[in-house]
């Protein structure tokens, strides 16, 4: 009997869970059994729960693999924040990379549209739902805590409280991302978000740089008769 080793474990595991993704998306989570997941990724239903719990873990584990890109983005910003020499462009330039994240790489689009509407929080995903809260919320901190050294450095009065202003920020680029996904057709990701951003971060009283017009070419000289 071949021995399996630790890299056998792992192909086995990354295999099974590259499925999930791709069935996932496909039929939506309620509606994928492990069977499924286990006949597409040429293994048995014992190799599932050799690496997972149930679907929920096996659900998690698939998240875990590929970073929200609003939860990488924000971690970045947030431990930035005070080091940055300007941390609003630093949080601005954090959320433009999780909108181009999302626009052009293909994982980790087809695992946030799974995320975000091919699954139900029914009972058997309860642990997912409570995975779902805890980004959230952790999202949410995040940006408070990068809002609140723009708010210091710029020594401003916010319109609103600031753990209002963070979550009125999260909910914008979170929808933003969730109905582009819908359809990715309607409307440019970045170009929108990025307008979007602005005028919300404007609104709330903070002063982002102007864009700087394109140099026009000195007129030629006339050459002396």
């Amino acid at each position: 009997m071949v021995r399996r080793t630790k890299a056998d474990a792992l192909v086995t595991r990354n295999t099974l869970l590259d499925a999930a993704e791709h069935l996932f998306q496909a039929h939506g989570v309620s509606r994928t059994s492990l069977n499924d997941i286990a006949t597409a990724a040429g293994t048995t239903r014992g190799a599932i729960y050799w690496h997972f719990k149930d679907k929920a873990d096996l659900f998690n584990a698939m998240m875990e693999r590929v970073t929200m890109p609003l939860e990488g983005a924000l971690a970045c910003a947030a431990g930035k924040a005070e080091a940055a020499d300007n941390p609003l462009l630093s949080l601005r330039d954090s959320m433009m990379n999780a909108l181009k994240q999302t626009a052009t790489d293909e994982q980790t689009r087809r695992v946030f549209e799974v995320a975000t509407h091919k699954v139900e929080y029914v009972s058997e995903m309860q642990a997912v739902r409570d995975r779902h809260l805890l980004v959230r919320n952790q999202c949410v901190a995040m940006t408070e805590k990068a809002l609140r050294e723009v708010v210091r450095r710029e020594d401003i009065k916010l319109p609103m409280p600031l753990p209002t202003a963070a979550l009125g920020l999260h909910v914008i680029m979170d929808g933003l991302i969730q109905n582009w996904l819908l359809d990715p057709l309607a409307f440019d990701l970045e170009k929108s978000g990025r307008h979007t951003m602005d005028a919300y971060l404007a609104g709330l009283g903070f002063s982002l740089p102007a864009a700087r017009a394109p140099r026009r070419a000195a007129p030629a000289r006339a050459m002396p008769a």
